[in-house]
C-alpha cells in the first residue's frame, strides 16, 4: 500500500513539477521536452487513476495558457480511459469532465485535430462509441474556429461517415431494436451534431439572397449525399410494428429537412448532375464519384415518392407522366444492384411511379430514351434469376403494370424490344400472352387499331411464329414460348374469318406453316423419338445393374442435372414426353382449324 501510495504522489508531484516550469514562462518559451513530459505525467495520472488530481490541475486558472497549448495532448489516453471504467464509476465522470474543460480551453485548431485523430483510429465495436463520445466537444471546437471552418466541418462528417460506413446497417426489426454496434443511435446524433452549422448557412441565407460564402453549404450538402448513400440505401425504411420512432426512418427526416431548409431538396431529386462535380485527372476516381452520386439521388427519390419524406413541398404541376420520366434514372441505378435492400427500393419507386398514371396515357415516344429501354430490361433478369421468390413475383407484377401505361404503339414497340432482348422462354411466353390480349382488343372493339393488326401485326408475328434454329431447336427448353405462340395461332384462325381477314394472319399464313409450324412438326418428331430410346436405354440398363437404386447421371436441355436413381432420370424423361405431347397436341388442332376453314373458303370459291 504505501509503495502504491508514493507511486502515486510521484506522478502527481512529476505532473506539479512540469505545470511549476511551465507557469513562469511565455507562451513563445514553451519547448517541445515541456509538450512531452506534460502529456506522459498527465497521462500516468490517467492510467493510474488519479483522474481527480489531473481535473483540479486543468481548472486551476493559473494553468489556463499550459492547457490551452499542451492539453490536446491529454485526448488519447483520456479516450482510452473513459472507455476502460463502468458508467457509474466516478473516475469515468472526472475523465469526462476533463474532455469537456479540454474542448473549453485548448487551441481549437490543436484540438481539432487531436479529436480527428482519435476517430481516425477507432475500429470495430469502438467506432460508434468513440464518435458519440466526441461529437460534443468536436462540435464545441468548430463552433470556434475562424479559419477554414467550411473545410473543418467537411472534413469531420467525411470522417465520421468514413468510420460508420465500415459497419454494417442494423435490418430486421430485431437487429434495429438491439442496435448491437450503436449506429442507430450514432447517425442521428451526427445529424445533431451538424444542426448549428446547418442554422449558420440558412441564417446567411435569409440575410442575403446573393449568399456567396458557398463552401459551408456544400460541406453540408455532401455529407447528406454520402447520408443518403450510407445508411439510408442499405435500410429498412419501412414503417415497423412495436418501433415507436423508427432511427433510420428519424434520420431521413432530419437530412431531408436540412436539404430543404438549405433550399436544395427539389434541384436535387428534379436536376440530375447539379452544379460541378469535381475533377479528376484518375477517371476511377470519377467513375466512383459518379456512383456515388447516382447512388445517393435515387435512394432521395426513394425517401420522397415511396415513404414521402419531404413530398410535402414537391410541387404539385408536375404530370405523372413527368415524375415517372424524372425518376428512370434512378429506378434502373436502384435495379442495377443485387442487396434485396437496394433492389426493393427500386421495385417500389418503379411502381409508385406507375400507381399514378392512367392506363394507356404513356406515350410511345418515352421508348426512345435509353432508361425506358433499360429498365424493363432490368426487371427480366430480376424475374428470371433473382434467387428471392418474392422479387421475381413483383418484377412480373411490375413490368405488366409499365406495358399496360403504355398507348397502342408504346406497347407494340416494348413487346418487340422485350421479344428480341429477353432471351427467356418463360418471359417470351408471358410477352407472346399480352400480345394476343391486345390483338383481342384490337379485333372486338369498334374503333381501329392500326398496331395489332394488318401489316403491323404480320411484322410482329414473324418474331412470334418462328423457331430459333427451326427443326433443331430446343423444345423442351422453348416449350412455354411455343405453346403461347401455338395458343396465339389458334386463336387468330378461330376468331379471324379468312374472309374479313381483319388481322392479317391468312395472308402470312403459307410463311407461317414454312417457319414455324413445319419446323415444329419436325422437331415434335426428332425429341419424341430420341426422349423414347432414352427411356428404352434407361430401363434396359435398369433390369441389367443389381439395383433399381443406382446412381447415375443425365443430360436434359444440354446441362447436366445433379446425380438421380435411374427411377428418377426415368420421371424426368417422361415429363419431357408429356411435355411434346402436350404441345403436339395443340398444333395438331392448329392444324386442323387451318384446314378446315380453308376448305369451307374453296368451297364457297367453287
Amino acid at each position: 500500500m504505501p509503495e502504491e501510495h508514493s507511486q502515486t504522489v510521484m506522478a502527481v508531484d512529476e505532473l506539479q513539477a512540469i505545470i511549476q516550469r511551465c507557469q513562469i514562462l511565455e507562451e513563445a518559451d514553451f519547448k517541445g521536452e515541456d509538450f512531452n513530459l506534460f502529456q506522459v505525467a498527465g497521462q500516468k495520472c490517467l492510467e493510474d487513476g488519479y483522474a481527480a488530481q489531473l481535473l483540479e490541475v486543468i481548472q486551476n486558472e493559473k494553468n489556463k495558457v499550459i492547457i490551452k497549448n499542451m492539453g490536446w495532448n491529454l485526448i488519447s489516453p483520456l479516450v482510452r480511459c473513459i472507455f476502460m471504467y463502468k458508467q457509474e464509476d466516478d473516475k469515468r465522470e472526472h475523465c469526462l469532465r476533463i474532455l469537456d474543460q479540454l474542448a473549453q480551453l485548448c487551441n481549437p485548431k490543436e484540438l481539432f485535430l487531436g479529436l480527428l485523430e482519435q476517430i481516425e483510429q477507432t475500429s470495430g465495436e469502438q467506432v460508434c462509441q468513440t464518435v458519440m463520445l466526441l461529437l460534443e466537444p468536436l462540435q464545441t471546437v468548430l463552433l470556434k474556429l475562424q479559419n477554414k471552418k467550411a473545410y473543418s466541418v467537411g472534413l469531420s462528417l467525411a470522417m465520421i461517415m468514413n468510420q460508420l460506413t465500415a459497419l454494417p446497417v442494423p435490418y430486421t426489426k430485431q437487429q434495429i431494436q438491439e442496435d448491437k454496434l450503436g449506429l442507430c443511435q450514432c447517425c442521428n446524433a451526427v445529424v445533431d451534431f451538424a444542426k448549428p452549422f446547418v442554422s449558420e448557412v440558412v441564417k446567411n441565407m435569409e440575410k442575403s439572397s446573393e449568399y456567396n460564402d458557398m463552401e459551408l453549404k456544400e460541406e453540408l450538402i455532401k455529407f447528406c449525399m454520402q447520408s443518403l448513400k450510407y445508411p439510408l440505401l442499405a435500410a429498412q425504411l419501412e414503417q415497423l410494428e412495436g418501433i415507436e420512432e423508427h432511427p433510420f426512418r428519424h434520420f431521413a427526416t432530419e437530412i431531408t429537412d436540412i436539404l430543404w431548409n438549405m433550399g436544395e431538396l427539389i434541384p436535387l431529386v428534379f436536376v440530375h448532375h447539379k452544379g460541378k462535380s469535381p475533377h479528376w485527372e484518375n477517371q476511377e476516381f470519377a467513375d466512383i464519384e459518379r456512383k456515388n452520386s447516382a447512388d445517393s439521388l435515387a435512394c432521395l427519390s426513394y425517401l420522397m415518392f415511396v415513404q414521402h419524406f419531404g413530398v410535402e413541398c414537391l410541387p404539385v404541376v408536375f404530370s405523372p407522366s413527368y415524375l415517372l420520366l424524372c425518376n428512370m434514372t434512378h429506378i434502373e441505378v436502384l435495379l442495377k444492384r443485387t442487396e434485396e435492400s437496394v433492389l426493393s427500393k427500386g421495385l417500389d419507386l418503379f411502381e409508385s411511379c406507375l400507381l399514378r398514371m392512367e392506363d394507356n396515357s404513356l406515350l410511345h415516344h418515352y421508348l426512345e430514351l435509353r432508361s425506358f429501354i433499360n429498365v424493363p430490361q432490368d426487371l427480366v433478369k430480376i424475374m428470371t434469376l433473382c434467387p428471392m421468390e418474392h422479387m421475381r413475383k413483383k418484377s412480373l407484377n411490375i413490368l405488366q403494370l409499365f406495358i399496360d401505361k403504355f398507348d397502342t404503339e408504346g406497347k407494340y414497340t416494348l413487346f418487340r424490344c422485350l421479344l428480341k432482348t429477353s432471351n427467356h422462354a418463360g418471359v417470351e411466353g408471358y410477352i407472346i400472352k399480352n400480345i394476343k390480349d391486345q390483338i383481342h382488343l384490337a379485333v372486338t372493339k369498334e374503333y381501329d387499331n392500326l398496331w395489332f393488326t394488318g401489316h403491323h401485326l404480320i411484322s410482329l408475328l414473324d418474331l412470334v411464329l418462328s423457331l430459333p434454329e427451326g427443326a433443331e431447336t430446343d423444345l423442351l427448353q422453348n416449350s412455354d414460348r411455343i405453346m403461347a405462340s401455338l395458343n396465339l395461332l389458334r386463336y387468330l384462325v378461330i376468331k379471324d374469318c379468312e374472309s374479313d381477314n381483319q388481322t392479317g394472319v391468312w395472308t402470312t399464313l403459307g410463311k407461317i406453316e414454312q417457319n414455324f409450324l413445319k419446323p415444329l412438326r419436325v422437331g415434335l418428331n426428332m425429341s419424341k423419338a430420341h426422349y423414347e430410346a432414352e427411356i428404352k436405354n434407361k430401363k434396359e440398363n435398369r433390369k441389367e445393374a443389381q439395383s433399381s437404386n443406382t446412381v447415375c447421371s443425365v443430360t436434359v436441355s444440354g446441362e447436366k442435372m445433379p446425380a438421380m436413381t435411374t427411377g428418377m432420370q426415368l420421371q424426368v424423361l417422361h415429363s419431357a414426353l408429356f411435355t411434346f405431347d402436350l404441345i403436339e397436341s395443340v398444333l395438331a388442332r392448329v392444324e386442323e382449324l387451318i384446314e378446315v376453314k380453308t376448305k369451307a373458303v374453296m368451297d364457297e370459291n367453287s
